[in-house]
């Protein structure tokens, strides 16, 4: 990783909630409303923006853990804000606290962890997770 990486360094992205972040079922909404899996891909997203303009080019980051509590609905049409912030870095660790809002409303708060591993280390893997599946 660069040298720019280190703990307080933040990202945000915003989005408008549109219906396929809503919660459904078997094709079927639920609620009109941001669901907490999408708040979980945006939560992915910031917490990436806080890590990938300091990998090195042989490196690559992976996701490694997701923690969140959703706290309160935004419906259809709403603006949500999410906003990461590194806390934690360790030689090969990133920690970030994450949180969503809605205006002045807190939606979610969390915690996110990626791993930088080297990217053949990463294809070795991955080509390892394929095997005896019938993918490969």
């Amino acid at each position: 990783m660069q040298p720019g990486l280190k703990v307080g360094n933040t990202a945000e992205i915003q989005v408008e909630v549109t219906e396929d972040m809503c919660p459904a079922f078997d094709g079927i909404i639920v609620h009109r409303v941001y669901s907490t899996w999408s708040m979980a891909h945006h939560m992915e997203l910031a917490a990436r923006k806080v890590l990938a303009p300091h990998l090195d080019d042989h490196e690559e980051g992976i996701g490694s853990h997701l923690s969140i509590d959703h706290l309160a609905p935004c419906p259809v049409g709403g603006t949500v804000r999410v906003h990461a912030e590194a806390v934690e870095l360790e030689d090969t660790t990133l920690v970030c606290t994450v949180s969503a809002w809605h205006g002045e409303q807190l939606l979610g708060r969390g915690r996110q962890v990626q791993r930088v591993l080297p990217k053949e280390t990463l294809a070795r893997l991955i080509e390892r997770a394929g095997e005896g599946d019938g993918t490969t």
